[in-house]
């Protein structure tokens, strides 16, 4: 069970106990607890526990927070495995999701947010690492896409047993959130004893890695952790505020979300092969920065419903190509810097997680409009950086300029 095995080596065992067999498991098993949570959150919080816009601010801002300490993954990968702490991790996170209702109080929705937010976030970091570690360069990008059809899968159908039976069988918030926190676990735990522990065939650095030449990379990370958070904390916030969905009808959104998911995201992995990082990344900053000046407008302009409803999903769509980033690191990276830089690139993404939630809480308050123009912007900023790409990045052409690569420096 604990017995290591050279990623090299893998080949030999079943199918099933394979390192990408694994990390299909997981892209199933995470899904369940963290979109359940997702997709009945903004009504709990609202119905439950009487949140208003600062309030939801203040909320993700607590779960933003375990983000920001990625960082602390180096440290603890000194004495644990990763493969080990990416499944403790998702225990966490299931386990926390499971007693979620049991606290509908201000403090107690807040504590069990970053219990579960503490497991999601280290099995996040830890999963980017083994990802890019585990799959070749010259395949990752189409597996991504698999890997992110599959979650979508087992999203799709917790988000219809929700649809489906939440008014006919009476469902309650404690009811789902034990299912799905509970499902999670039980598979987590399951693959932690099932499978070999897996070595990549270079050893990982345990401690702080930072590279000038991976400034760009860096840069992207920043807003595109602060671009996304606009999206999560206010799109669907939105949708129940502002257009009164209740829970079936904004988890029918969600379900629509998934239907293209499943069907674009191996296209979207198989694009990225072929147009490469920079013009997926140009594609998706020029989409989003259109999706949130119209979210602006729902407000400036009070268009309507179905038009938020629309543009929900495009910007949903949008975010997939995201793993373009994931692959541009790898064309560039160092292998043995794969695991810190991970951590780093976590913490990075969450810098402004932890401020911007609250602080644009407040701005909502006084303006839904201007919260998301501001999104817009960021998206605009992303942009110009994704220019400075090239087209066929590697260790030594990590950007456009010649003098602005590091390689001899370092």
């Amino acid at each position: 069970m604990f017995k290591p095995v050279p990623i090299d080596q893998a080949h030999t065992l079943p199918l099933w106990r394979r390192p990408l067999t694994l990390l299909f498991m997981m892209a199933l098993a995470m899904p369940i607890a963290f979109n359940t949570w997702s997709a009945l959150l903004n009504n709990f919080v609202i119905e439950l526990g009487g949140f208003d816009g600062s309030d939801n601010g203040w909320l993700h801002t607590v779960r933003e927070t375990p983000g920001f300490l990625a960082v602390g993954v180096i440290a603890i990968i000194i004495f644990i495995r990763e493969q080990v702490l990416g499944l403790v991790s998702l225990i966490l996170l299931g386990a926390a999701t499971m007693v979620t209702a049991q606290f509908p109080s201000m403090g107690g929705i807040l504590t069990v947010t970053m219990l579960s937010s503490i497991g999601f976030h280290y099995y996040e970091t830890v999963n980017q690492s083994l990802q890019l570690q585990w799959l070749p360069k010259d395949r990752a990008p189409q597996i991504l896409g698999w890997l992110l059809a599959a979650g979508s899968v087992t999203t799709f159908i917790a988000y219809g047993i929700i649809v489906a039976l939440w008014e006919p069988l009476g469902l309650t918030y404690n009811m789902v959130y034990m299912a799905g926190g509970g499902l999670t676990a039980v598979i987590a735990l399951v693959c932690l004893l099932a499978y070999p522990q897996f070595e990549a065939s270079t050893p990982q650095i345990k401690k702080m890695v930072l590279r000038k030449r991976y400034w760009l990379y860096y840069a992207l990370t920043f807003m595109a952790g602060a671009r996304r958070q606009i999206f999560i904390v206010f799109a669907a916030f939105m949708m129940v505020e502002k257009f009164g969905f209740a829970v079936d009808e904004i988890t029918s959104l969600y379900l629509i979300n998934l239907v293209i998911n499943i069907v674009i995201a191996p296209l979207i992995g198989k694009a990225v092969g072929t147009w490469g990082e920079k013009r997926a990344l140009v594609f998706e900053y020029t989409g989003l920065a259109i999706v949130f000046f119209l979210y602006g407008g729902l407000y400036w302009f009070g268009w309507g419903v179905v038009l938020a409803s629309v543009l929900y999903v495009v910007d949903h769509m949008l975010f997939s190509l995201a793993l373009a980033l994931k692959t541009y690191f790898q064309k560039i990276a160092d292998p043995q810097d794969i695991a810190p830089t991970a951590a780093v690139a976590f913490t990075i993404n969450h810098i402004a997680a932890v401020f911007l939630p609250a602080a644009l809480g407040y701005l909502w308050l006084a303006s839904p409009g201007a919260v998301f123009t501001l999104a817009a912007s960021m998206a605009l900023v992303s942009l110009l950086l994704a220019l400075l790409i090239p087209r066929h990045p590697a260790k030594g052409y990590e950007t456009i300029f010649p003098r602005m690569n590091h390689v001899a420096a370092e």
